[in-house]
Order: structure tokens, then sequence, then C-alpha cells
């Protein structure tokens, strides 16, 4: 399955959020998208998504146009920046509506265990974050959608979160954004940097330190 993106025109009044974009994403790869704060990362996720209108916009799957917002194919799932689970909802319902196997999920994230009739709000952030991070990426869609998946999860955590993606990437698309860079470059089989409204395929740090998006001296991936 190929996911393609272009022809995007977005604007919040007189100012230029995107218009050159191209993002090409596929099955068996995660395709990162960086790019510095303001410059449409999180914009371009909710077009995908369906829950933002462009006055332009072109999204095809295998080269079919999408006209439908994709929410609506059942194709896709979509882990925003905001919380995701109703506060008052226990785990293991949420569990069972995204027909996810308890089990299995502790069987990454062993301290978890204790919290199956917890609701979401006696969670801490960044636990909460985490379950549904793994929620979203273990659901039955296609295409995946990660906006800052990383922020607030324990370090320990984040390398399983990323050995996840590393698994799932065979049977879905994934793309993934995040403002913890160096975790997208390790996760990521290709990168798109955004700046002035428009695409660019990053291939190395280097390119990032041109941009100046990275400073000289950032260690190398």
């Amino acid at each position: 399955m190929v996911l393609e993106v272009d022809n995007i025109e977005l604007n919040y009044g007189t100012k230029k959020i995107l218009s050159g974009i191209y993002v090409r994403a596929q099955q068996g790869e995660v395709t990162g998208i960086l790019g510095r704060n303001g410059s449409g990362k999180t914009s371009l996720l909710n077009i995908i998504f369906g829950s933002s209108s462009p006055k332009y916009k072109s999204i095809r799957v295998d080269g079919s146009n999408i006209q439908s917002p994709l929410f609506s194919t059942n194709k896709i799932a979509y882990l925003p920046q905001h919380r995701l689970l109703p506060k008052k909802t226990k785990l293991k319902t949420v569990f069972k509506i995204y027909n996810v196997e308890w089990e299995e999920f502790i069987g990454f994230f062993e301290n978890f265990k204790i919290y199956k009739g917890f609701h979401a709000d006696d969670l801490s952030s960044g636990e909460l974050r985490l379950v549904e991070t793994y929620l979203t990426l273990k659901s039955n869609k296609n295409i995946i959608l990660l906006d800052e998946p990383f922020s607030f999860i324990a370090p320990v955590y984040v390398e399983r979160i990323k050995d996840l993606i590393n698994k799932q990437k065979s049977q879905k698309i994934i793309l993934v954004t995040d403002h913890y860079y160096e975790h997208i470059l390790e996760v990521s089989d290709k990168i798109y940097f955004l700046n002035n409204g428009c695409s660019k395929v990053i291939s190395n740090i280097d390119m990032l330190m041109n941009e100046g998006y990275l400073p000289s001296n950032s260690p190398q991936k």
C-alpha cells in the first residue's frame, strides 16, 4: 500500500502554512516528518486524517484519489498531540473497544498490569501517552499517524515503542513526527523536512544542519 499527498494549499489568514508539499509513504517503511514549530507538521497530519480541510489537496492511496476524509474509510488511526482517551473510561474497556489484547500489552510493559481496572485519568501523562500510542499502533488500521508519540514517555519505554513501530511497519503505513528529532532519525526509513510550506527529503543529518534545523555540532545518527 502507498499513500501520496500533494497539491496542498493551507493558509491561516494571510500566513501560508503549506503550499509545496509532496509526501510519499508506503507499507514496510516508517516515514518521519521533521520541521520547526509552526512549519505545518500537525496541520499536514490533520489534512491526511481528514479533520482539517485546506483550500486544495490531493490524497491518493495506491494511486486512487481519496475524495472523502480518510477517517471515514476506516483505514486510518491517528494519535493527536492532545489526549485521545476519555478520562473516565477504564483501560480494560478501551482495549476491548480497540480489539487489542491486554495480555500482549503487558508482555511489552509488565509494570502496567496493575492498571487494567484503572480509568484513563488515573494514569500519569507519560503512562497515558504510552497506552494511547500502543493502541494506535496495534489498531486494525492500514495507515497510522503519530503526532508526538515520544512526549512525556520514560526513556526505557521510548525504546520499546520504537521496537513496536518497527514491528508494525511491515503491515502498515506509518507516519510519525516528534520534536525529539533523534527518535525520528533513528526510527524512520525516510524523512521529510517541512520549511516555508514545502517538503524536502532528508537523506542524512548534514542536510538538517544545512537547513539550520540542527546545530553543526549535533551528534551523528
